[in-house]
């Protein structure tokens, strides 16, 4: 061993060695602009300009990164409730970045109607994203759960059918619902169960409310909801599983896997739901809202390069419903039941492709079919035997196909006044089946499109927009009915820099679908049947919309302030026939809706966020241009939404409350309107959430509907085209207890 002033000497070198190697690498460290505390856990994403490749790392607790790279790369830095950030770095660069906190989502990044993807605040269109966090909140396992508490939304009920949805007076075949940008199929009597639309592989949702005809073609008078699915872009490796549970017998799991590996993405998601059934009075068999059973699978490639991404996507679904009849006389021994069993499946391909001088191409094309199959047996409960009837009514297949094919060409630069964007939309759609007239027939709709966005007016050395406008049209040929050139005008006037006001004028076009004009649907409980006279809807709609958002240190607010008014010609309902068990589409000659929306967010980061919203929605009609209008039938929905998470500990409280007032029913019975009314209603549910293991460990539990609404009375005569629950309104499954526990893990090196 050596000692002395040798020895010391050499341990001082070391010591100095160590320091030098250690200070020679680069670091970049994360932090909240506005706490100024760390970023633990950020994804960060570092790739190459030149090679193209990427590297996926992590912040460690002090929100620090290793820069390894060794080329020029575009570095971006990700984590939920964050804006991302990014921006160029070179190799030995160590730098402090500040990630500011999206304390009232408005720079989300939108895709729905947008040339290019864009924050949300600067789109033209009022967009509204329904976010992962809140998603998580709410403890929402459909859209039914995560839509029931809009203000300006309304959702009501069928046992059978599922559930249905109102947005701007209208509803049915007039919202239009997307995923990933490819129509869903498979309504029920005109409209779309949300409880068949699952969150598991949610990112965010994004609703534009009014008319987007121009964009998106028919079925998109009242607005569009687009459902974003998750999309692994910041880690090697990541796995995700969740189970759910809730008081009135409903059981889900679900997992997933999704690798990444340089240019290349895998993923791969499913799951089982089980629902046992409900009803007010237990009738041991017959029940309000039916049993169901679920699987769903989905996956998707992605192949991405620095000016391309190709991305072939496919989902399947399968659900059984259980219709079960009451016990028959005269020993209570035998029953007639109905299975129901939906089948939805889709494969799609996506490309994009960005060109010179900021132009890109987008291509989607898509195959989706629906099955929905009915099976009728005879069951003797001491036996359990089961016998299929063999009438033809009682077995049935009703098959719908859907091909899309879209493409589109866009010039889109912030440095221009002028962009634009061009492109085709090709859709055909074909049903099969007995209660199909003639078992089979198609639908085509083929659309060019062209949009025009013009930004007049700008605040030098900012490149602030003050004034946008943006005219649009589409040329429509559809094979069953002569469609109107349909146009639009949206304008967007950014007052200052928090106040914008946004307008837009549009022309709607609907052409009915295959089961509106042929489809016949007759249960124990239903008895629709399809009008091939029915005439295609058109519609002049209107939209206005002023919002002011101020952020000061810690605290933001919000206020939006919304008006709408919307005028249809031919507008579809659902009419008695003359028998009252008997229904049929018909068209009314006249309809109009029309409202003032009124929406309030107050936030003091971290903590704390309240949500207020008030909507007010009236609607009127004529069933002859020389009858006139009846006076508006009003109806008022407020929402109040609290929630406040304790910092330490990380716990989120969460409180979702809605009132429904009393809402008016237009009937068309026998060629005259007539009007009924469902009664007001409350509705509450409470929200406790904690992460654990760095927030890998997820834990939910709460009480839904603590108000325990399940009908409500209604004086709209025989309400719906069914003959059970007459009088009432079906609201929910009545108060529960839920919790989920949800796990994720992410490698990154």
């Amino acid at each position: 061993m050596i000692k002395g002033p040798f020895s010391l000497l050499i341990g001082l070198f070391s010591l100095l060695a160590v320091t030098a190697g250690y200070g020679q690498k680069a670091f970049i460290k994360v932090i909240d602009q506005k706490s100024l505390e760390p970023v633990s856990f950020a994804h960060v994403c570092f790739e190459g300009l030149k090679s193209g490749s990427s590297k996926y790392s992590l912040t460690d607790i002090d929100g620090k990164v290793l820069n390894e790279i060794q080329e020029i790369s575009k570095i971006a830095i990700s984590y939920v409730g964050f804006a991302t950030y990014t921006d160029t770095i070179k190799p030995g660069q160590s730098f402090d970045v500040k990630l500011r906190p999206k304390v009232l989502n408005i720079d989300e990044v939108v895709v729905t109607a947008q040339y290019t993807p864009e924050r949300a605040d600067k789109s033209i269109y009022k967009v509204e994203v329904i976010n992962a966090r809140q998603i998580e909140q709410k403890a929402a396992t459909n859209m039914a759960d995560l839509l029931k508490d809009q203000s300006t939304m309304r959702v009501t009920q069928d046992g059978v059918l599922g559930t249905s949805l109102r947005i701007q007076g209208m509803s049915g075949e007039n919202v239009k619902f997307l995923q990933d940008g490819v129509p869903l199929i498979g309504r029920m009597n005109g409209n779309f169960d949300l409880n068949q639309i699952n969150l598991y592989n949610v990112d965010h949702v994004e609703v534009i409310e009014g008319p987007m005809s121009v964009i998106y073609g028919s079925n998109a008078l009242a607005g569009v909801i687009n459902i974003i699915t998750r999309e692994n872009k910041s880690s090697l490796l990541s796995t995700t599983a969740s189970a759910y549970t809730e008081s009135v017998g409903v059981y889900n799991f679900d997992g997933a896997l999704t690798i990444n590996q340089k240019k290349h993405g895998i993923s791969l998601d499913g799951g089982r739901n089980f629902f046992g059934g409900y009803s007010p009075v237990d009738t041991h068999r017959a029940k309000t809202f039916k049993p169901r059973r679920q699987y769903f699978l989905d996956g998707y490639y992605t192949f991405t390069a620095n000016k391309m991404k190709i991305k072939v996507a496919g989902d399947y679904f399968n659900e059984l419903l259980l219709d079960q009849g009451p016990l028959l006389g005269p020993y209570y021994e035998t029953a007639f039941d109905n299975h129901f069993t939906t089948i939805r499946y889709s494969g799609r391909v996506d490309g994009y492709f960005k060109l010179r001088k900021s132009r890109f191409i987008n291509l989607l094309g898509s195959w989706s079919g629906y099955n929905r199959v009915r099976k009728t047996i005879f069951k003797d409960l001491t036996t359990l035997n089961e016998n299929a009837i063999p009438q033809g009514w009682a077995q049935d297949t009703t098959s719908i196909t859907n091909l899309i094919a879209r493409g589109t060409y866009a010039a889109s630069s912030s440095d221009r006044k002028l962009n634009y964007q061009a492109g085709i939309d090709i859709s055909v759609e074909q049903g099969r089946g007995k209660k199909i007239a003639g078992n089979e027939q198609e639908i085509g709709d083929y659309a060019a499109f062209l949009s025009v966005k013009w930004e007049p007016v700008r605040v030098q050395n900012t490149n602030r927009v003050v004034l946008s406008i943006q005219p649009g049209i589409r040329f429509i040929y559809n094979t069953e009915y002569a469609a109107p050139l349909v146009y639009a005008l949206s304008a967007k006037w950014n007052i200052y820099e928090p106040l914008n006001l946004r307008f837009s004028y549009s022309r709607g076009f609907r052409a009915p679908s295959i089961k509106e004009l042929y489809l016949v649907f007759v249960d124990v409980n239903h008895n629709v049947k399809g009008n091939p006279d029915l005439k295609a809807e058109k519609s002049n709609n209107l939209n206005m919309n002023l919002n002011w958002t101020v952020e000061e240190r810690k605290v933001a607010w919000s206020m939006d302030v919304s008006g709408f008014y919307n005028f249809i010609e031919n507008v579809i309902l659902l009419a008695q026939t003359g028998n009252s068990l008997e229904y049929s589409y018909e068209n009314v000659s006249r309809y109009k809706s029309a409202g003032v929306q009124l929406g309030c967010s107050y936030s003091i980061y971290p903590a704390f966020k309240l949500q207020f919203g008030l909507a007010e929605t009236g609607i009127t009609g004529s069933p002859d241009a020389a009858i006139a209008y009846q006076p508006f039938k009003w109806s008022t929905e407020v929402t109040v939404s609290p929630s406040y998470r304790f910092i330490k500990s990380d716990v989120t409280l969460s409180l979702f409350y809605k009132y429904s007032g009393s809402a008016p029913q237009l009937q068309f019975d026998e060629k005259v309107l007539a009007w009924g009314w469902v009664n007001p209603y409350h509705t509450m549910d409470f929200t406790a959430s904690k992460g654990f293991w760095n927030n890998r460990i997820r834990f939910s539990a709460g009480v839904k509907n603590i108000f325990n609404t399940t009908t409500i009375p209604s004086t709209s005569g025989n309400g719906s085209a069914h003959s059970g629950g007459q009088g009432v309104v079906n609201v929910g499954w009545g108060r529960t207890i839920f919790a989920k526990l949800s796990f994720q893990f992410n490698k990154y090196k």
